[in-house]
């Protein structure tokens, strides 16, 4: 097998390395390119750049495999535990007994924020979008943990991993809530991670809520089968920034931002808007799915389909069996979750879906889970936040330690005009 490959260009031959990774993934090494021809390459949407080497993620689309720091997500899902995924990506390994213990220890301790950043939430307009508030109140986090703007060991960098992920579930209940008129809950130090953040959004002065086991398990599946996926917008636009050096908590609320558009973190929100326009147009499923067969209706089934995984996401499988466990637990009698499980049936079945793999993908489920277990959708993204967290981490600390790790500066096509003159302003037309 060649070992690189060989550019030829303007009556000179170059050469170039392949890059194989541990997966047998190949690429092409192009880093003295320019300096050598004088060109570059044009990939809009890098969808055949890679940006940089990672040990963390692994994607097979076309296998539909998933694994996190080489283990299969199927292996974490049967045990659905999201502290110890995030442990796991974050520092390279699963964790030992004690190294667990004391992560979760430091995640208890953490769990609550600085009594003045209740005025900051109070500052923001009801109307705020969830995602704009938690953007804004990471960055707010980090004025008030300024000491680990710089990190100087792994120790500290525990610590701050374990601030992150403990203080996002208490923003995202605080947004919640603040937005609803409900007053503040305090985190309960004697719950576990998710049902703590239940408790949080759904509790009320002396009247608890508890969570089912069925609720906890499903939301620590949805968490863990977000909390990393290579290289995403999100995740790109974390290292980009991170690339300058800029602290962890300015990194994070970067990606919290990439993630809020809706062509990445709001699929599941996408799913929910179809689901309400077929209930509230009084649309069968059966017609809905005909619909989204014909071309010339511009009608789009939602939750379906994957543009990285070409075969049944493997965290759909996961899902769609916890979803059937919520809904039995449950006993959820809602329009909405019945469209959806319609059509769900209707296109397994339907050759056209099944032919195109055309299979349902994670955002649908984690989309229909969300809604039985009580969570509006204008939260939904900001639940993806607190799984996509670990992996975010997880990739600022693979970039910062690499010791040849380079500022993101990508080059461009210039398209503009050429051999233009300045105009004073008293010489330009009128109007």
């Amino acid at each position: 097998m060649a070992d690189s490959v060989e550019l030829h260009y303007d009556g000179k031959s170059y050469s170039y390395p392949l890059v194989t990774g541990t997966e047998n993934e190949r690429g092409i090494d192009i880093s003295r390119l320019r300096a050598e021809t004088g060109l570059i390459t044009l990939d809009p949407g890098y969808g055949n750049t890679g940006a940089c080497k990672s040990a963390i993620t692994y994607i097979d689309g076309e296998k539909g495999i998933l694994h996190y720091r080489g283990i299969p997500i199927e292996q974490f899902a049967e045990h659905p535990d999201f502290i110890e995924v995030a442990w796991t990506l974050i520092f390279g390994r699963l964790p030992d007994q004690n190294e667990r213990a004391r992560f979760s220890a430091r995640l208890t301790a953490n769990a609550h924020l600085h009594e003045a950043m209740k005025h900051a939430f109070d500052a923001f307009p009801v109307s705020a979008p969830p995602m704009a508030v938690t953007s804004a109140m990471i960055n707010t986090l980090g004025c008030f943990h300024s000491e680990f703007y710089s990190l100087a060991d792994e120790m500290q960098f525990e610590e701050v991993a374990a601030r992150l992920i403990s203080k996002i579930r208490t923003i995202a209940a605080f947004t919640y809530r603040r937005f609803r008129g409900m007053p503040y809950i305090y985190a309960d130090s004697k719950l576990r991670y998710c049902a703590n953040l239940l408790h949080m959004m759904f509790s009320m002065p002396y009247e608890q809520h508890v969570a089912d086991p069925a609720v906890e398990d499903a939301l620590n599946l949805i968490f863990l089968l977000h909390a990393d996926h290579e290289q995403n917008c999100s995740t790109s636009t974390v290292r980009m920034v991170g690339s300058s050096k800029a602290n962890l908590f300015a990194s994070i609320a970067s990606g919290v931002c990439a993630l809020w558009g809706p062509l990445h973190g709001g699929a599941n929100v996408e799913v929910m808007d179809m689901l309400e326009n077929i209930h509230s147009g009084g649309i069968t499923a059966e017609k809905y799915v005909e619909l989204a067969k014909n071309k010339e209706s511009h009608v789009r089934l939602m939750g379906f389909g994957h543009r990285v995984y070409k075969n049944y996401d493997p965290r759909a499988r996961i899902l769609q069996k916890a979803a059937q466990r919520v809904f039995k637990k449950l006993k959820v009698n809602d329009p909405l979750l019945n469209i959806a499980r319609k059509l769900e049936e209707l296109a397994l079945q339907d050759d056209y879906f099944v032919s195109r793999k055309l299979y349902p993908n994670v955002d649908f489920y984690s989309g229909i889970i969300l809604r039985a277990i009580g969570i509006p959708t204008d939260m939904f993204t900001v639940m993806f936040v607190i799984g996509r967290l670990p992996g975010w981490i997880a990739h600022w600390k693979e970039q910062h330690d690499d010791a040849t790790s380079k500022i993101a500066r990508p080059r461009q096509i210039y398209t503009g005009p050429v051999n233009q003159q300045y105009v004073p302003a008293k010489d330009r037309p009128v109007g």
